[in-house]
Protein backbone atom coordinates (compact mmCIF):
# COMPACT_ATOMS: atom_id res chain seq x y z
CA UNK A 1 0.00 0.00 0.00
CA UNK A 2 1.30 3.58 -0.91
CA UNK A 3 0.20 6.25 1.65
CA UNK A 4 0.08 9.93 0.16
CA UNK A 5 0.00 12.81 2.25
CA UNK A 6 -1.72 15.68 1.36
CA UNK A 7 -1.33 19.23 3.10
CA UNK A 8 -4.02 21.75 3.34
CA UNK A 9 -2.25 23.66 0.73
CA UNK A 10 -1.65 20.82 -1.61
CA UNK A 11 -5.36 20.99 -2.98
CA UNK A 12 -5.13 20.24 -6.47
CA UNK A 13 -6.29 17.43 -8.29
CA UNK A 14 -3.56 17.19 -10.66
CA UNK A 15 -0.94 16.52 -8.38
CA UNK A 16 1.81 14.80 -8.61
CA UNK A 17 1.13 12.67 -5.67
CA UNK A 18 -2.26 11.01 -7.33
CA UNK A 19 -0.70 9.68 -10.71
CA UNK A 20 -1.08 6.61 -10.60
CA UNK A 21 -2.89 6.00 -7.47
CA UNK A 22 -4.72 2.80 -7.06
CA UNK A 23 -8.01 3.80 -5.60
CA UNK A 24 -8.70 0.03 -4.16
CA UNK A 25 -5.54 -0.15 -2.48
CA UNK A 26 -3.70 3.46 -1.95
CA UNK A 27 -4.51 5.49 0.41
CA UNK A 28 -4.64 9.05 1.30
CA UNK A 29 -3.97 11.01 4.55
CA UNK A 30 -4.90 14.26 5.96
CA UNK A 31 -4.54 15.73 9.22
CA UNK A 32 -6.09 19.24 10.91
CA UNK A 33 -3.69 20.05 13.57
CA UNK A 34 -3.57 22.37 16.13
CA UNK A 35 0.09 23.14 15.71
CA UNK A 36 -0.08 24.31 12.63
CA UNK A 37 -2.63 26.81 13.71
CA UNK A 38 -0.61 27.80 16.27
CA UNK A 39 2.96 28.17 15.86
CA UNK A 40 2.37 31.89 14.46
CA UNK A 41 -1.34 32.98 16.34
CA UNK A 42 -2.98 32.75 13.05
CA UNK A 43 -6.05 34.97 12.04
CA UNK A 44 -9.36 32.71 12.74
CA UNK A 45 -10.39 33.44 8.91
CA UNK A 46 -7.12 31.96 7.79
CA UNK A 47 -7.74 28.86 10.46
CA UNK A 48 -10.86 28.59 8.77
CA UNK A 49 -10.13 28.76 5.43
CA UNK A 50 -7.08 26.40 5.53
CA UNK A 51 -9.73 23.51 7.64
CA UNK A 52 -12.53 24.18 5.47
CA UNK A 53 -10.91 23.97 1.78
CA UNK A 54 -9.10 20.81 3.08
CA UNK A 55 -12.80 19.20 4.31
CA UNK A 56 -14.14 20.30 0.77
CA UNK A 57 -11.09 18.55 -1.19
CA UNK A 58 -11.61 15.65 1.27
CA UNK A 59 -15.37 15.22 0.13
CA UNK A 60 -14.09 15.87 -3.63
CA UNK A 61 -11.51 13.03 -3.32
CA UNK A 62 -14.30 10.39 -1.93
CA UNK A 63 -16.21 11.04 -4.69
CA UNK A 64 -13.94 10.64 -7.05
CA UNK A 65 -13.07 7.09 -5.44
CA UNK A 66 -10.26 7.49 -3.61
CA UNK A 67 -9.86 5.98 0.71
CA UNK A 68 -9.11 9.02 2.28
CA UNK A 69 -8.35 8.88 6.04
CA UNK A 70 -8.74 12.26 6.90
CA UNK A 71 -8.39 13.55 10.94
CA UNK A 72 -10.64 16.46 12.20
CA UNK A 73 -9.08 18.91 14.60
CA UNK A 74 -11.77 17.27 17.07
CA UNK A 75 -10.79 14.09 17.02
CA UNK A 76 -10.16 12.77 20.08
CA UNK A 77 -7.07 11.01 19.39
CA UNK A 78 -5.77 14.20 17.48
CA UNK A 79 -1.99 14.32 18.73
CA UNK A 80 -1.71 18.33 17.86
CA UNK A 81 0.87 18.18 15.21
CA UNK A 82 1.78 16.82 11.35
CA UNK A 83 4.79 15.33 12.52
CA UNK A 84 2.93 13.24 15.01
CA UNK A 85 -0.06 12.49 13.29
CA UNK A 86 1.58 11.71 9.81
CA UNK A 87 4.41 9.50 12.05
CA UNK A 88 1.41 7.87 13.42
CA UNK A 89 -0.41 6.85 10.36
CA UNK A 90 2.56 5.36 9.31
CA UNK A 91 2.84 3.06 12.46
CA UNK A 92 -0.81 1.81 11.74
CA UNK A 93 -0.97 1.40 7.80
CA UNK A 94 2.70 0.10 7.42
CA UNK A 95 2.97 1.59 3.98
CA UNK A 96 5.66 0.30 1.29
CA UNK A 97 5.98 3.94 0.55
CA UNK A 98 4.90 6.99 2.23
CA UNK A 99 5.04 10.00 -0.51
CA UNK A 100 3.84 13.92 -0.04
CA UNK A 101 4.27 16.80 -2.50
CA UNK A 102 7.11 18.58 -1.21
CA UNK A 103 5.91 21.23 1.50
CA UNK A 104 5.93 25.45 1.32
CA UNK A 105 7.68 25.52 4.82
CA UNK A 106 11.58 24.20 5.17
CA UNK A 107 10.37 23.40 9.00
CA UNK A 108 7.99 20.37 7.55
CA UNK A 109 10.33 19.33 5.04
CA UNK A 110 12.86 18.72 7.32
CA UNK A 111 10.21 16.86 9.72
CA UNK A 112 8.88 14.99 6.59
CA UNK A 113 12.77 13.88 5.90
CA UNK A 114 13.35 12.69 9.03
CA UNK A 115 10.08 10.55 8.86
CA UNK A 116 11.33 9.21 5.90
CA UNK A 117 8.84 10.49 3.41
CA UNK A 118 9.28 10.27 -0.38
CA UNK A 119 9.01 14.61 -1.41
CA UNK A 120 7.12 15.30 -4.93
CA UNK A 121 8.05 17.86 -6.78
CA UNK A 122 5.35 20.23 -6.59
CA UNK A 123 4.33 20.73 -10.63
CA UNK A 124 1.97 23.01 -9.51
CA UNK A 125 4.82 25.94 -10.59
CA UNK A 126 6.08 27.24 -13.39
CA UNK A 127 9.46 27.21 -12.30
CA UNK A 128 10.88 24.15 -9.95
CA UNK A 129 13.84 25.09 -7.54
CA UNK A 130 16.35 23.64 -10.02
CA UNK A 131 14.86 26.06 -12.76
CA UNK A 132 15.89 29.20 -10.21
CA UNK A 133 19.26 27.64 -9.31
CA UNK A 134 20.02 27.52 -13.01
CA UNK A 135 18.48 30.90 -13.97
CA UNK A 136 20.87 32.29 -10.47
CA UNK A 137 24.42 30.59 -10.98
CA UNK A 138 27.10 33.05 -11.69
CA UNK A 139 24.78 35.89 -11.39
CA UNK A 140 26.00 38.79 -8.80
CA UNK A 141 22.92 39.87 -8.37
CA UNK A 142 19.83 38.77 -8.69
CA UNK A 143 16.48 40.63 -9.95
CA UNK A 144 13.20 39.97 -10.34
CA UNK A 145 12.43 41.32 -13.98
CA UNK A 146 15.41 39.96 -15.45
CA UNK A 147 13.68 36.04 -14.15
CA UNK A 148 9.98 37.59 -15.34
CA UNK A 149 12.00 37.94 -19.05
CA UNK A 150 13.25 34.27 -19.21
CA UNK A 151 9.55 33.38 -17.69
CA UNK A 152 7.85 35.14 -20.37
CA UNK A 153 9.78 33.40 -23.12
CA UNK A 154 9.69 30.01 -21.60
CA UNK A 155 6.12 29.73 -21.37
CA UNK A 156 4.77 32.09 -23.97
CA UNK A 157 2.99 34.71 -21.81
CA UNK A 158 2.20 37.76 -23.60
CA UNK A 159 4.60 37.01 -26.40
CA UNK A 160 4.57 38.06 -30.19
CA UNK A 161 6.53 35.40 -31.73
CA UNK A 162 10.16 36.04 -29.59
CA UNK A 163 9.28 39.55 -28.84
CA UNK A 164 6.75 40.98 -25.80
CA UNK A 165 3.39 42.18 -26.94
CA UNK A 166 3.53 45.34 -27.55
CA UNK A 167 7.09 45.74 -27.54
CA UNK A 168 7.60 46.57 -23.87
CA UNK A 169 8.13 44.19 -20.97
CA UNK A 170 7.05 46.08 -18.48
CA UNK A 171 4.30 48.32 -18.11
CA UNK A 172 4.83 49.14 -14.53
CA UNK A 173 5.12 53.32 -15.18
CA UNK A 174 1.48 53.01 -16.23
CA UNK A 175 0.20 51.16 -13.05
CA UNK A 176 1.10 53.56 -10.67
CA UNK A 177 -2.22 55.61 -10.33
CA UNK A 178 -3.74 57.38 -7.49
CA UNK A 179 -7.83 58.24 -7.25
CA UNK A 180 -8.65 61.94 -7.37
CA UNK A 181 -10.13 63.78 -4.14
CA UNK A 182 -13.16 62.96 -5.38
CA UNK A 183 -12.48 59.45 -4.96
CA UNK A 184 -12.58 55.68 -6.43
CA UNK A 185 -16.81 56.33 -7.29
CA UNK A 186 -18.87 53.52 -7.55
CA UNK A 187 -16.68 50.52 -7.48
CA UNK A 188 -17.87 46.85 -8.71
CA UNK A 189 -18.49 44.60 -5.58
CA UNK A 190 -16.37 41.43 -5.72
CA UNK A 191 -17.79 38.04 -6.02
CA UNK A 192 -18.48 36.79 -2.50
CA UNK A 193 -19.38 33.11 -1.34
CA UNK A 194 -22.01 32.05 1.22
CA UNK A 195 -20.54 29.68 3.66
CA UNK A 196 -21.93 26.32 3.29
CA UNK A 197 -22.59 23.67 6.06
CA UNK A 198 -19.21 22.34 5.92
CA UNK A 199 -17.61 25.64 6.27
CA UNK A 200 -20.30 26.59 8.92
CA UNK A 201 -19.15 23.60 11.01
CA UNK A 202 -15.76 24.92 9.95
CA UNK A 203 -16.75 28.20 11.34
CA UNK A 204 -17.91 27.04 14.87
CA UNK A 205 -15.08 25.18 15.60
CA UNK A 206 -12.58 27.88 14.92
CA UNK A 207 -14.57 30.19 16.77
CA UNK A 208 -14.95 27.71 19.88
CA UNK A 209 -11.37 26.23 19.53
CA UNK A 210 -9.33 29.43 18.49
CA UNK A 211 -11.40 32.24 20.56
CA UNK A 212 -8.67 34.06 21.58
CA UNK A 213 -6.52 34.73 18.16
CA UNK A 214 -6.83 37.59 16.28
CA UNK A 215 -9.69 38.40 13.68
CA UNK A 216 -13.27 38.00 12.60
CA UNK A 217 -15.15 35.01 11.01
CA UNK A 218 -19.03 36.84 11.20
CA UNK A 219 -18.12 37.73 7.64
CA UNK A 220 -15.85 34.87 6.19
CA UNK A 221 -16.55 34.65 2.59
CA UNK A 222 -13.42 32.78 0.73
CA UNK A 223 -13.50 30.76 -1.81
CA UNK A 224 -12.97 27.36 -0.16
CA UNK A 225 -13.31 25.30 -3.59
CA UNK A 226 -11.47 25.02 -7.01
CA UNK A 227 -15.21 25.93 -8.21
CA UNK A 228 -15.75 29.01 -6.15
CA UNK A 229 -11.91 29.83 -6.95
CA UNK A 230 -12.86 29.74 -10.56
CA UNK A 231 -15.92 31.72 -10.68
CA UNK A 232 -13.72 34.19 -8.26
CA UNK A 233 -11.22 34.67 -11.07
CA UNK A 234 -14.00 35.40 -13.75
CA UNK A 235 -15.56 37.92 -11.93
CA UNK A 236 -11.90 39.60 -11.37
CA UNK A 237 -11.46 39.68 -15.47
CA UNK A 238 -15.15 40.15 -16.01
CA UNK A 239 -15.61 43.45 -13.74
CA UNK A 240 -11.77 44.85 -12.52
CA UNK A 241 -9.02 43.79 -14.36
CA UNK A 242 -9.58 46.61 -16.55
CA UNK A 243 -9.08 49.00 -14.04
CA UNK A 244 -6.93 46.86 -12.00
CA UNK A 245 -3.76 48.04 -13.19
CA UNK A 246 -3.76 51.94 -13.21
CA UNK A 247 -5.05 51.49 -9.54
CA UNK A 248 -3.42 48.30 -8.17
CA UNK A 249 -1.07 50.87 -6.00
CA UNK A 250 -3.66 53.23 -4.70
CA UNK A 251 -5.80 53.43 -1.52
CA UNK A 252 -8.67 54.93 -0.08
CA UNK A 253 -10.56 55.16 3.37
CA UNK A 254 -13.09 52.22 4.11
CA UNK A 255 -12.71 50.64 0.67
CA UNK A 256 -10.51 47.36 1.36
CA UNK A 257 -11.52 45.52 -2.10
CA UNK A 258 -11.38 48.02 -5.16
CA UNK A 259 -10.10 46.88 -8.26
CA UNK A 260 -7.66 43.45 -7.23
CA UNK A 261 -8.76 40.24 -7.32
CA UNK A 262 -8.54 38.38 -4.16
CA UNK A 263 -6.98 34.58 -5.87
CA UNK A 264 -3.59 34.80 -4.16
CA UNK A 265 -5.41 32.81 -0.99
CA UNK A 266 -6.88 30.19 -3.73
CA UNK A 267 -3.72 29.96 -5.82
CA UNK A 268 -1.59 29.31 -2.71
CA UNK A 269 -3.88 26.27 -1.29
CA UNK A 270 -3.56 25.54 -5.19
CA UNK A 271 -6.86 25.52 -6.02
CA UNK A 272 -6.60 27.83 -8.99
CA UNK A 273 -3.54 26.78 -10.72
CA UNK A 274 -1.25 29.60 -12.03
CA UNK A 275 -1.18 28.54 -15.62
CA UNK A 276 -4.87 29.04 -16.13
CA UNK A 277 -4.76 31.97 -14.47
CA UNK A 278 -2.00 33.41 -16.21
CA UNK A 279 -3.91 32.30 -19.85
CA UNK A 280 -7.19 33.80 -18.87
CA UNK A 281 -5.71 37.33 -18.26
CA UNK A 282 -4.28 37.00 -21.60
CA UNK A 283 -7.09 36.10 -23.16
CA UNK A 284 -8.83 39.34 -22.13
CA UNK A 285 -6.80 41.02 -23.15
CA UNK A 286 -6.53 39.36 -26.74
CA UNK A 287 -10.29 39.97 -26.88
CA UNK A 288 -9.82 43.85 -26.14
CA UNK A 289 -11.28 43.32 -23.05
CA UNK A 290 -8.58 44.17 -20.77
CA UNK A 291 -5.72 46.80 -21.36
CA UNK A 292 -2.09 46.01 -22.11
CA UNK A 293 -0.41 47.13 -19.35
CA UNK A 294 -3.49 46.21 -16.88
CA UNK A 295 -2.97 42.40 -17.76
CA UNK A 296 0.89 42.61 -17.81
CA UNK A 297 1.27 44.23 -14.55
CA UNK A 298 -1.42 41.00 -13.47
CA UNK A 299 0.65 38.59 -15.01
CA UNK A 300 3.80 39.85 -13.56
CA UNK A 301 2.59 39.37 -10.46
CA UNK A 302 1.79 35.16 -10.94
CA UNK A 303 4.41 34.81 -13.36
CA UNK A 304 7.02 36.86 -12.11
CA UNK A 305 6.91 37.79 -8.49
CA UNK A 306 5.10 34.82 -7.18
CA UNK A 307 7.54 32.42 -8.72
CA UNK A 308 11.00 34.03 -8.21
CA UNK A 309 10.15 34.86 -4.41
CA UNK A 310 9.60 31.35 -4.19
CA UNK A 311 12.92 30.11 -5.92
CA UNK A 312 14.59 33.09 -3.38
CA UNK A 313 13.10 31.12 -0.57
CA UNK A 314 14.25 28.08 -1.31
CA UNK A 315 17.85 28.79 -2.47
CA UNK A 316 18.59 30.77 0.61
CA UNK A 317 16.55 29.03 3.03
CA UNK A 318 17.11 27.62 6.16
CA UNK A 319 19.75 30.84 7.05
CA UNK A 320 16.83 33.16 5.43
CA UNK A 321 14.84 33.13 7.97
CA UNK A 322 17.40 34.75 10.62
CA UNK A 323 18.77 37.10 8.70
CA UNK A 324 18.91 40.74 9.76
CA UNK A 325 21.30 43.20 7.83
CA UNK A 326 19.93 46.14 9.60
CA UNK A 327 20.40 44.98 13.24
CA UNK A 328 17.08 46.02 14.07
CA UNK A 329 15.65 44.58 17.13
CA UNK A 330 12.70 46.66 18.51
CA UNK A 331 9.24 44.98 19.62
CA UNK A 332 6.35 44.67 17.22
CA UNK A 333 3.76 47.44 18.53
CA UNK A 334 0.85 46.30 20.57
CA UNK A 335 -1.57 47.98 18.00
CA UNK A 336 -0.79 45.58 15.34
CA UNK A 337 -3.25 42.89 17.02
CA UNK A 338 -5.95 45.87 17.84
CA UNK A 339 -5.70 48.18 14.98
CA UNK A 340 -6.23 50.97 17.80
CA UNK A 341 -3.84 53.62 16.30
CA UNK A 342 -4.23 57.45 16.15
CA UNK A 343 -2.21 57.14 12.70
CA UNK A 344 -5.16 56.59 9.87
CA UNK A 345 -3.30 54.88 7.48
CA UNK A 346 -2.39 51.92 9.88
CA UNK A 347 -5.53 52.09 12.04
CA UNK A 348 -7.33 51.42 7.83
CA UNK A 349 -4.88 48.55 6.80
CA UNK A 350 -4.22 46.60 10.34
CA UNK A 351 -8.25 47.14 10.96
CA UNK A 352 -9.43 45.63 7.24
CA UNK A 353 -6.60 42.95 8.30
CA UNK A 354 -8.38 42.24 11.24
CA UNK A 355 -12.02 42.38 9.65
CA UNK A 356 -11.12 39.95 6.26
CA UNK A 357 -7.26 38.47 7.00
CA UNK A 358 -6.79 40.84 3.53
CA UNK A 359 -4.54 44.15 2.60
CA UNK A 360 -3.43 44.77 -0.43
CA UNK A 361 0.30 45.06 -1.93
CA UNK A 362 0.22 48.22 -0.93
CA UNK A 363 -1.11 48.59 1.68
CA UNK A 364 1.33 45.98 3.51
CA UNK A 365 4.82 47.00 2.14
CA UNK A 366 4.12 50.90 2.20
CA UNK A 367 1.13 50.98 5.29
CA UNK A 368 2.51 48.46 7.63
CA UNK A 369 5.59 47.07 5.99
CA UNK A 370 6.83 50.63 5.77
CA UNK A 371 6.24 51.63 9.57
CA UNK A 372 7.70 49.20 10.85
CA UNK A 373 10.95 49.41 8.62
CA UNK A 374 11.04 53.03 9.97
CA UNK A 375 10.52 51.81 13.55
CA UNK A 376 13.37 49.14 13.43
CA UNK A 377 11.11 45.60 14.34
CA UNK A 378 13.10 42.84 14.33
CA UNK A 379 11.99 41.31 10.88
CA UNK A 380 11.58 37.74 12.49
CA UNK A 381 8.31 39.40 14.55
CA UNK A 382 7.20 41.34 11.61
CA UNK A 383 7.44 38.02 9.43
CA UNK A 384 5.54 36.37 12.16
CA UNK A 385 2.53 38.53 12.03
CA UNK A 386 2.49 38.91 8.05
CA UNK A 387 2.46 34.63 8.20
CA UNK A 388 -0.06 34.67 11.42
CA UNK A 389 -3.05 37.56 9.86
CA UNK A 390 -3.64 37.05 6.06
CA UNK A 391 -5.61 34.27 4.49
CA UNK A 392 -3.14 33.67 1.87
CA UNK A 393 0.05 33.70 4.05
CA UNK A 394 2.03 30.74 3.62
CA UNK A 395 5.72 30.64 4.55
CA UNK A 396 7.52 30.25 1.47
CA UNK A 397 5.46 33.24 -0.46
CA UNK A 398 4.99 35.28 3.00
CA UNK A 399 8.76 34.98 4.37
CA UNK A 400 11.01 36.40 1.17
CA UNK A 401 8.34 39.23 0.61
CA UNK A 402 8.07 40.38 4.61
CA UNK A 403 12.08 39.68 5.19
CA UNK A 404 13.58 40.68 1.64
CA UNK A 405 11.27 43.14 -0.03
CA UNK A 406 9.23 44.94 2.89
CA UNK A 407 12.19 44.96 5.88
CA UNK A 408 15.29 45.02 3.26
CA UNK A 409 16.52 42.48 6.03
CA UNK A 410 18.42 40.55 3.79
CA UNK A 411 20.08 43.23 2.62
CA UNK A 412 19.45 43.38 -0.83
CA UNK A 413 18.96 39.73 -2.29
CA UNK A 414 15.22 40.23 -2.94
CA UNK A 415 15.06 44.16 -3.32
CA UNK A 416 17.94 46.39 -4.92
CA UNK A 417 17.39 48.85 -1.83
CA UNK A 418 14.53 49.15 1.19
CA UNK A 419 11.13 50.25 0.48
CA UNK A 420 11.32 53.66 2.48
CA UNK A 421 9.62 56.79 2.19
CA UNK A 422 8.21 59.50 4.11
CA UNK A 423 4.38 59.98 4.73
CA UNK A 424 4.15 62.08 1.87
CA UNK A 425 3.93 58.69 -0.35
CA UNK A 426 0.86 57.73 1.59
CA UNK A 427 -0.54 60.98 0.91
CA UNK A 428 -0.21 60.73 -2.62
CA UNK A 429 -1.56 57.29 -2.86
CA UNK A 430 -4.62 57.40 -0.53
CA UNK A 431 -6.81 59.94 1.18
CA UNK A 432 -5.97 58.50 4.66
CA UNK A 433 -4.25 61.88 5.89
CA UNK A 434 -7.16 63.62 5.12
CA UNK A 435 -8.42 62.46 8.16
CA UNK A 436 -5.77 62.15 10.67
CA UNK A 437 -3.94 64.53 12.91
CA UNK A 438 -0.86 64.29 11.57
CA UNK A 439 1.18 66.17 8.58
CA UNK A 440 2.81 63.85 6.48
CA UNK A 441 5.12 67.15 5.48
CA UNK A 442 6.19 67.80 8.92
CA UNK A 443 9.95 65.73 10.47
CA UNK A 444 9.69 67.13 13.76
CA UNK A 445 6.76 69.19 16.22
CA UNK A 446 3.41 68.33 17.75
CA UNK A 447 1.77 67.31 14.16
CA UNK A 448 4.85 65.60 12.69
CA UNK A 449 3.74 62.44 10.93
CA UNK A 450 5.44 59.53 12.47
CA UNK A 451 6.51 58.15 9.12
CA UNK A 452 8.24 61.45 8.03
CA UNK A 453 9.99 61.51 11.60
CA UNK A 454 11.08 57.78 11.61
CA UNK A 455 11.80 58.09 7.38
CA UNK A 456 15.12 61.05 8.38
CA UNK A 457 15.75 58.93 11.71
CA UNK A 458 16.11 55.76 9.65
CA UNK A 459 18.44 57.96 6.96
CA UNK A 460 20.47 58.92 9.84
CA UNK A 461 20.99 55.81 11.68
CA UNK A 462 21.75 53.62 8.32
CA UNK A 463 23.79 55.86 6.54
CA UNK A 464 26.68 54.39 6.23
CA UNK A 465 25.26 50.96 5.18
CA UNK A 466 22.77 52.78 2.80
CA UNK A 467 25.38 54.70 1.24
CA UNK A 468 26.61 51.49 -0.43
CA UNK A 469 23.30 50.52 -1.95
CA UNK A 470 23.01 52.86 -4.96
CA UNK A 471 19.87 53.67 -5.36
CA UNK A 472 19.77 55.38 -2.50
CA UNK A 473 21.78 58.24 -3.46
CA UNK A 474 19.51 60.76 -3.85
CA UNK A 475 17.71 60.22 -0.53
CA UNK A 476 20.57 60.44 0.91
CA UNK A 477 21.72 63.73 -0.73
CA UNK A 478 18.24 65.03 0.70
CA UNK A 479 19.78 64.15 4.14
CA UNK A 480 22.97 66.04 3.81
CA UNK A 481 20.42 69.33 3.11
CA UNK A 482 18.80 69.40 6.78
CA UNK A 483 20.35 71.79 9.51
CA UNK A 484 21.99 70.08 12.34
CA UNK A 485 19.39 71.36 15.00
CA UNK A 486 16.54 70.14 12.80
CA UNK A 487 18.45 66.52 12.75
CA UNK A 488 18.67 66.87 16.58
CA UNK A 489 14.67 67.59 16.83
CA UNK A 490 14.12 64.89 14.36
CA UNK A 491 16.46 62.22 16.29
CA UNK A 492 14.58 63.64 19.74
CA UNK A 493 10.66 62.76 18.56
CA UNK A 494 11.96 59.87 16.73
CA UNK A 495 13.65 58.36 20.09
CA UNK A 496 10.31 59.38 21.88
CA UNK A 497 7.90 57.19 19.03
CA UNK A 498 10.26 54.58 19.72
CA UNK A 499 9.75 55.28 23.72
CA UNK A 500 6.21 55.17 23.06
CA UNK A 501 5.65 51.72 21.13
CA UNK A 502 8.02 49.83 22.81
Amino acid sequence: MQLVVVLGDQLNHNSLAFDGLDPGQDLIFMAEVAAEASYVWSHKARITLFLAAMRHFRDELRARGFRVEYRTLDHPANLGSLEAEVRAAIERHQPTRTVCVEPGEYRLREQFLALGLELLEDRHFLASAADFARHAEGRKQLRMEYFYREMRKRHGYLMDGGKPAGGDWNYDEENRGSFPKSGPGPLPSPLRFTPDAITREVIALVSQRFASHPGRLDHFDWPVTAAEARAALDDFLTHRLERFGLYQDAMWTAEPWLYHSFISSSLNLKLLDPREVCQAAEDSWRRREAPLAAVEGFIRQILGWREYVRGIYWRYMPGYLDKNELGHTAPLPDFFWTGETEMRCLSEAIGQTLNHGYAHHIQRLMVTGLFTLLLGVDPRRVHEWYLAVYVDAVEWVELPNTLGMSQFADGGIMASKPYAATGKYIQRMSNYCAHCPYDPAESAGPNACPFTTLYWDFLMRHEARLSRVGRMDMQLRNLVRIEPARKAAILTQAQALKDKYA
